[in-house]
């Protein structure tokens, strides 16, 4: 009788320490393992596990197990089905603590593989009021391990646990709220100042699935039509992969996401291979919950969210207000982008339609301008043709007449080349804008004094025809020098948009009005008289738009003038260079950046580089190249040494913008060719071709 005491008041002493151990550990998984090695170090006992119910209460699922035998048990699913034929079933139907003395013989026990040791079994409900949550179960090696009087001890223990089981899922439920409360903030806060869908809506689906830990996310749109909700942004490869696909569900009942948007409320799928309205994706295989939310704004459903975890019963109605919240930031997001879009393309529309109202003005003025040009000559060979045929020609008089012809006819050619340049446009290519930019100022007879470079090495090359770059840039120089401009600062450097520079011509010249600002873009606006055509801002324009780029101006009148253009970012290609039969090559150049470059792509090869402007003194060459803007000497005094040597025929002029007159005046000259400037190793292998 006094060992039964001592052995129940041990009993008591140990669920005692077990229990207040087990109360202050709040993490669910740390509390459960925690509690089984706690029952097996203070008793003693060969194993201790604890069974929860599944939310069909239908099932006790195994949820922690004592050492490699409960690990094994988890990890193959173990339950035991409730009132069935398990001690742990029978606990949990009654509501009562049950004994097994020779698990050999008792016909609820269920024999278990992973424990073959066992002899006896305790299994105590879990109980929280009326409600049986689950039920531990505590084995022994020993035969009659246990007595009816070791229930009583044990349950307290028991009923602590249980106590701790729900207040560690209360604790979960709150913490697990709060974060969804605070992702939701997150994406209010963070989605409603993105006014680009194509930034908004993957930018959404990232948060919700960093923020939340999810599976998967997605954003649907309604369509023009109010048919089929289309699929606008996805998370991942999964994602990308439905966007690409056009990924499309009907707006009805046939879908989580046509069904939330049908009836304008949200849906919860718990488990989605027996949700009726889950559509089955091949795309997400391991999606066991979805919850999909409508996207509302002012009483119009816009679309919907869907929200999927691969876990079943991942959601709570509790989520559902939870994150209706960040659904409605979200509506309210997407709203104000379609308002801006909206908006955008209201203004494109009147934009267009000043365009159209200026580019028929500036035709017909075109129109009017040619036709008041070539009246003039049309009259003129009609008159002359008359005096022919009657013998009456004074030749003085036809010189007159043929000089007024040929400077009409000269005046039309100069403003076509003004607008669309002397030659074809090239095919863009990466070109060094200080060789471009050296150019223009050459052939404008600007003086180098007076331009002040600034270029970020980042931004030394545009993807440009540097025929008509150096065309506009040419431009832009007149102006500065026909405004009485006294210096030119020239800076580029890259924006923050990706792969584009803005280059910034600014002078301290005479300045524009508001009035002229506004006009300086239209073809044939001038302020300075008929000599002049008006073209030079109008034909920038065009050579900036059709390099993809745009361009803006600002100027004040007695302050100068800028002119900002915004070109594609050109990037330094160092291929390698195939040389032929070439092995020495004379350049004659001044020392100048595309020299350097040309010098610096040629160091990899076998080929002889000789640079010199010495013309008393002219190398062996295989291949001479002269580069046409050279600053040192006129590239006539260049060309006329090269003849008197017989060099002629093996020179090459290099420039940066062809103009045809000069290339047929080279060609006449007798040099080999006359070419574009390389700026990369696959350039310049051709030109040795």
């Amino acid at each position: 009788m006094t060992n039964d005491i001592q052995r129940h008041a041990t009993l008591l002493k140990a669920a005692a320490r077990a229990a207040k151990n087990i109360t202050t550990i709040l993490d669910p998984y740390e509390l459960l393992q925690r509690t089984v090695d706690i029952i097996c170090d203070e008793f003693g006992f060969y194993y201790a596990g604890v069974f929860l119910l599944d939310d069909l209460k239908q099932y006790a699922v195994l949820k922690a197990g004592r050492g490699e035998a409960g690990r094994d048990m988890i990890n193959a699913g173990h339950k035991l089905a409730i009132g069935g034929n398990s001690m742990i079933g029978a606990s949990i139907a009654n509501r009562q603590g049950r004994i097994a003395l020779d698990v050999g013989v008792e016909a609820v026990f269920f024999e278990n593989p992973h424990l073959p040791k066992t002899r006896s079994e305790m299994a105590l409900p879990l109980v929280v009021g009326d409600e049986a949550i689950g039920a531990l179960t505590v084995q022994s090696t020993e035969e009659a391990a246990f007595h009816d009087e070791d229930i009583a001890a044990l349950q307290t223990m028991a009923d602590q646990l249980a106590i701790a089981i729900q207040n560690s899922n209360l604790h979960r439920q709150a913490e697990r709220r709060s974060r969804l409360l605070k992702a939701a903030n997150r994406v209010g806060k963070e989605v409603t100042s993105i006014l680009d869908l194509e930034e908004l809506l993957p930018h959404t689906v990232n948060i919700i699935c960093e923020a939340y830990g999810l599976y998967y996310a997605g954003v649907f749109l309604v369509d023009d039509a109010g048919e089929y909700a289309v699929l606008r942004s996805g998370y991942g490869k999964a994602g990308k992969a439905m966007v690409a696909d056009g990924h499309k569900l009907k707006i009805g009942t046939d879908s989580m996401i046509g069904a939330c948007i049908a009836m304008s409320e949200a849906r919860i799928a718990l488990d989605v291979g027996e949700e009726r309205v889950h559509f089955k994706n091949p795309h997400l295989p391991h999606t066991r919950s979805e919850m999909a939310l409508p996207l509302i704004y002012g009483g119009r459903v816009l679309g919907a969210v869907t929200i999927q975890s691969s876990e079943e019963r991942a959601f709570s109605e509790d989520d559902i207000t939870t994150l209706l919240t960040m659904a409605e930031h979200l509506a309210v997001a997407i709203n104000n982008a379609h308002l801006i879009e909206e908006l955008k393309e209201a203004h494109n529309e009147i934009l267009r339609n000043k365009v159209f109202e200026a580019l028929t003005t500036a035709s017909t003025e075109a129109i009017h301008w040619i036709g008041n040009k070539a009246l003039p000559i049309s009259l003129t060979i009609a008159r002359l043709r008359e005096e022919i045929s009657e013998g009456k020609v004074d030749l003085d008089s036809l010189r007159e007449d043929l000089d007024m012809i040929a400077e009409s006819a000269a005046q039309i050619t100069q403003v076509k080349e003004q607008l669309i340049g002397a030659v074809r446009e090239q095919k863009p290519r990466a070109v060094l804008f200080a060789d471009v930019l050296q150019t223009a100022a050459h052939q404008r007879d600007f003086s180098e004094n007076a331009l002040k470079v600034t270029i970020d090495p980042a931004a030394a090359y545009v993807i440009a025809d540097s025929t008509q770059l150096t065309r506009a840039l040419g431009n832009i120089l007149q102006n500065a020098a026909e405004s009485g401009a006294k210096s030119v600062k020239v800076s580029v450097h890259p924006t923050e948009e990706r792969n584009t520079l803005e280059i910034d011509i600014e002078d301290d010249g005479a300045g524009m009005s508001e009035d002229i600002m506004r006009k300086a873009w239209s073809p044939f606006f001038t302020t300075r008289g008929v000599e002049h055509h008006g073209l030079g801002l109008p034909a920038t324009m065009h050579v900036v738009s059709q390099a993809q780029g745009h361009v803006t101006l600002v100027s004040e009148a007695g302050k100068g003038t800028t002119v900002a253009m915004f070109l594609p970012r050109g990037q330094a290609s160092h291929e390698a260079i195939e040389s032929g039969s070439v092995k020495n090559i004379l350049l004659i150049d001044d020392n100048d950046d595309w020299a350097k470059l040309f010098a610096e792509l040629l160091k990899e090869t076998k080929i002889k580089l000789t640079q010199s402007t010495d013309l008393k003194k002219i190398p062996a060459a295989d291949l001479i190249f002269v580069d046409e803007n050279i600053a040192s000497v006129p590239v006539t005094d260049v060309l006329s040494a090269l003849s008197k040597a017989g060099l002629a025929s093996k020179t090459v002029i290099l420039t940066s913008a062809i103009n045809p007159e000069r290339v047929t005046k080279f060609l006449r000259d007798g040099v080999k060719d006359v070419t574009l400037k390389p700026y990369s190793g696959s350039e310049i292998s051709e030109l040795l071709k």
